[in-house]
């Protein structure tokens, strides 16, 4: 078969190109360039997806590849990243959002745009294949469906919530039944120099504030309940739901960030207990695993990628939204953050939150 891999300098699709290539296949290897010199942030020193640093995972592709013997492409994308994922983040900041630019990247541009861009440029290839740890199956019907990894402590699933049927139709994850200390020890055995490389955990390499380029606005920070003003901030964008630190303010008693009120500029804290939701609506869903639902059906959920999914109740809305009902509660449920429902490893959709209630 002819693969295109789509490569970022790191261990895992490093080593899923060796492995495919050691199994007789033709491959390729491929990346997005989305850091332009000219953008207006300068980023930071941190390892991450988007930032100067970029130029250096680049070229640690490129070695990998040089090492495999196997061809090398990068394809510019930064203009639609900046359109399709820094814009949205920006759009969801200001409006008391908690965005998801991974989700957002991942369905558009990296299993979007980048297999487009390559072919359009005549790149042959049966199928595209990355690092990501999760799994494809088919089913009977000829249905595609998305299941976590073996691997539960790296899987990334979640991240892939808004991929469609023709993206998981010619994707390959050939990490989703492997350890990560196996995929080291493969990319040890393949010789690659990135086999000790770290994993990169960040978004961005910088200050989240310096995408958001907004100037300081001071506003109050209140207390729940009884509105009482306990400090003051210099900008809303600066909190998320569920934040503990850097408040701010004083108090003998743990406080968390329970309300963000663009329009007033306002930042609410409250106990422990205020950010602790046991119901949530969600909409804009992206069914990927199962027809959409129309009846309530029994599963469970993901507010973020590293909780472990709680037990739920999901009930079709007459709008196409869909409301979640969890009897045990979770903390900090953000709305703008995915909503991603799995019957044990099966991922059956994703959702944006719109609300949380207590």
């Amino acid at each position: 078969m002819y693969f295109l891999v789509g490569m970022s300098g790191g261990v895992d699709s490093s080593t899923v190109a060796a492995l495919l290539k050691s199994q007789g296949h033709h491959v390729t290897g491929i990346t997005m360039s989305l850091w332009r010199d000219d953008n207006p942030y300068q980023g930071g020193p941190k390892d991450a997806c988007y930032g100067p640093g970029e130029k250096a995972d680049i070229e640690a592709a490129r070695g990998v590849c040089a090492h495999l013997g196997i061809p090398f492409h990068v394809f510019d994308c930064a203009r639609e990243y900046e359109h399709r994922v820094i814009d949205y983040f920006r759009d969801e900041y200001l409006a008391g959002r908690t965005p998801n630019p991974c989700v957002r990247c991942n369905a558009a541009l990296k299993f979007g745009l980048l297999p487009e861009l390559a072919k359009q440029a005549g790149l042959p290839f049966d199928a595209f294949a990355t690092g990501h740890y999760a799994r494809i199956r088919r089913t009977d019907d000829g249905r595609f469906q998305l299941l976590r990894a073996v691997d539960l402590s790296k899987d990334q699933s979640y991240f892939l919530c808004r991929l469609s049927q023709k993206q998981l139709a010619r994707q390959q994850f050939p990490l989703g039944e492997l350890h990560k200390d196996e995929v080291r020890e493969l990319a040890r055995k393949f010789g690659l120099a990135v086999a000790e490389k770290h994993d990169s955990q960040d978004f961005y390499s910088g200050e989240i504030s310096e995408l958001l380029q907004q100037p300081d606005r001071e506003g109050d920070i209140v207390e729940e309940g009884t509105g009482r003003i306990l400090g003051h901030h210099t900008g809303y964008w600066k909190y998320t739901i569920g934040q503990r630190k850097g408040l701010g303010v004083a108090s003998t008693a743990p406080l968390y960030v329970v309300g963000i009120d663009p329009c007033h500029n306002r930042v609410t804290l409250g106990h422990a207990e205020a950010v602790r939701h046991h119901h949530l609506t969600a909409e804009n869903f992206n069914w990927v695993s199962i027809e959409t639902p129309t009846a309530p059906l029994e599963c469970q959920v993901k507010v973020r990628s590293v909780q472990t999914p709680v037990a739920c109740s999901l009930e079709p809305l007459s709008d196409g939204c869909y409301t979640a009902h969890f009897p045990d509660g979770i903390y900090a449920v953000a709305p703008g953050q995915a909503a991603v429902f799995y019957q044990d490893d099966l991922l059956l959709g994703g959702g944006f939150i719109r609300a949380a209630a207590p």
